[in-house]
């Protein structure tokens, strides 16, 4: 009977004891329908739609081809962003794709996941974002001619290291810094949006005459458009991560993402038929940085 007593006391053995499974941690939910559009378009927009539309343009070669593969791109992020709108009602949890196949395939299957996830495919995203603030940031240096690659890799690497500092030291700065470049990011394709129609209302229309004219791109170019495409378009998923904080789930989930991946694809169009009224396919092609070639 003291051992019991014992046991009904301890906290280690009281009814409260999270490993027995009957307390579990929930997130607040806190996030709406705007704070997920929010999140799901400021994760979208980045460095793609500053790098590819050079290489979109390359592999379809004509304006009116391009257009539509970044179009159909959306249209693609769309029909990807409603299957996954579908499983996080179903699996409400946070974790997006590591938690989908942790409850349908098994531990095995997610841990391997993970790994490549953390080991490759997130720094290979960061490595090319950094490369394309790098081509960007140092652009100016080199008018008239491209960048020198040895100027561009140091340039990515310091900032790799930089932030990653600033992501060590403090969270608020971090955020600070963030919001910052976020900020910058949609301040630039707002001057570049207008300013392309401007030169439109002018009657600068000549890169779109005879759009379709000298089509030459056979499946495997449409299929490395599409790829170049869709890397502007990373990010439709990133709402999946923490579907537990949301409001709603099942209602706020998809409704963020059908306003979200739109309103990025109309703003993608934008900013390439004003590249394209700006400049004229061979000068676009032969930008290593358009925006700043746009300017």
């Amino acid at each position: 009977s003291t051992m019991r007593e014992r046991k009904a006391t301890d906290p280690l053995h009281s009814s409260t004891d999270l490993t027995e499974g009957k307390e579990k941690l929930r997130l607040k939910q806190e996030v709406g329908l705007i704070s997920g559009v929010s999140l799901i378009a400021g994760t979208m927009i980045g460095s793609g739609i500053f790098m590819s539309p050079e290489w979109v343009l390359h592999h379809m070669g004509n304006p009116a081809s391009s257009l539509l593969i970044w179009a159909a791109c959306g249209l693609l992020a769309m029909f990807g962003a409603l299957s996954y709108a579908e499983l996080g009602t179903i699996i409400k949890e946070s974790g997006g794709e590591y938690i989908y196949i942790l409850r349908i395939f098994g531990s095995f299957p997610a841990f391997l996941f993970a790994y490549t996830s953390v080991i490759l495919v997130r720094p290979a995203g960061l490595a090319a974002v950094c490369l394309s603030f790098a081509e960007y940031a140092i652009a100016p240096f080199y008018p008239g001619c491209s960048s020198p690659q040895v100027a561009v890799k140091c340039t990515a690497a310091a900032c790799i290291l930089i932030l990653t500092i600033i992501n060590c030291l403090n969270v608020r700065l971090a955020t600070s810094v963030m919001n910052i470049f976020t900020a910058a990011k949609l301040l630039a394709l707002l001057v570049i949006v207008v300013g392309g129609l401007v030169l439109l209302a002018k009657g600068q229309t000549q890169s779109f005459q005879n759009g379709f004219q000298g089509t030459t791109a056979g499946i495997g170019a449409v299929g490395v458009a599409f790829y170049q495409g869709l890397w502007s378009y990373d990010g439709w998923n990133n709402l999946n991560y923490v579907t537990e904080e949301l409001k709603k789930p099942e209602v706020t989930l998809p409704r963020a993402l059908m306003v979200a991946i739109p309103l990025v694809t109309c703003l993608y169009l934008l900013v390439n038929v004003s590249y394209l009224a700006a400049m004229t396919p061979s000068e676009l092609l032969s930008s290593g940085a358009v925006a700043v070639t746009w300017g």
